[in-house]
């Protein structure tokens, strides 16, 4: 089995340590290349060991580095693992441009899932380069989103031969099942995605995407009727019918009230 390159970059030593002494005891897909502690060595170990991949701390100490460092490189022909201590709008950003993260402290089965999905994904850029050149895009968005001022405006989505970068705005609505979401485009196309719906409510905007089942979420530009028949639904504007849960009712009522 070839194995993957790997680079880490971290400001704390015994972080670098940690995922270093991980990754070589339980993770055989991977070859640690180095380990670097600050950006100019990391650059310049990326130019002479050419790494598949690079486990990257994202809050170095100017706050911005690990993204300041990834804009420095014109080719970018690696996969980036982020390491972060971050929750909340980091993870929400992260998750919207599907790339690999991992939350410190790194737990060892993070660690395995995570290496499964480079491997995977080595693959796939392998076979089409395609998808390598949607993924450097994915990265680009990632270091815009993660500007204070801005925003998650677009998406990158997982499907069955490869990524899609995307306007959430398009979406119609969304469908749950287990790990796996099926989004709905205004166009009529359909994507399946293979994390919860659960994510996407967490980083779908909040004033345009309404919850109204646990299999479901709604862009409400498309909500075109309520009804109260018999149960309580919505009618989208691509004629789909959708059952509001009874639990929501009262809060999807008071949602519309306000922004109606």
């Amino acid at each position: 089995m070839m194995k993957l390159k790997a680079l880490i970059v971290d400001d704390e030593t015994h972080a670098r340590e940690n995922i270093k002494y991980l990754l070589e005891n339980y993770c055989p897909e991977i070859e640690v290349l180095g380990t670097a502690a600050d950006v100019n060595t990391a650059r310049d170990m990326v130019y002479k060991l050419e790494p598949q991949v690079i486990f990257l701390d994202i809050c170095m100490p100017s706050g911005t580095e690990g993204f300041d460092f990834l804009n420095s490189i014109p080719e970018k022909k690696f996969q980036v693992v982020f390491v972060t201590a971050f929750k909340e709008y980091a993870i929400k950003a992260l998750n919207a441009n599907a790339i690999h993260y991992l939350l410190k402290p790194v737990d060892v089965d993070d660690l395995k899932v995570a290496v499964k999905k480079l491997v995977s994904t080595n693959q796939l850029f392998t076979e089409n380069n395609e998808q390598l050149i949607n993924y450097i895009k994915s990265l680009e968005n990632l270091s815009r989103t993660m500007l204070p001022s801005a925003g998650v405006s677009r998406i990158t989505i997982n499907h069955a031969k490869g990524f899609k970068i995307v306007d959430p705005a398009d979406f119609v609505y969304l469908e749950g099942e287990g790990n796996y979401t099926s989004i709905i485009f205004s166009d009529g196309t359909k994507y399946v995605d293979t994390r919860s719906i659960g994510v996407y409510e967490n980083m779908l905007d909040s004033k345009q995407f309404f919850r109204i089942h646990k299999s479901h979420l709604v862009n409400v530009s498309y909500v075109k009727e309520y009804l109260n028949d018999g149960g309580h639904f919505v009618i989208m504007k691509d004629g789909t019918r959708l059952a509001i849960s009874r639990l929501r009712i009262t809060q999807f009522l008071e949602f519309f009230k306000q922004t109606g």
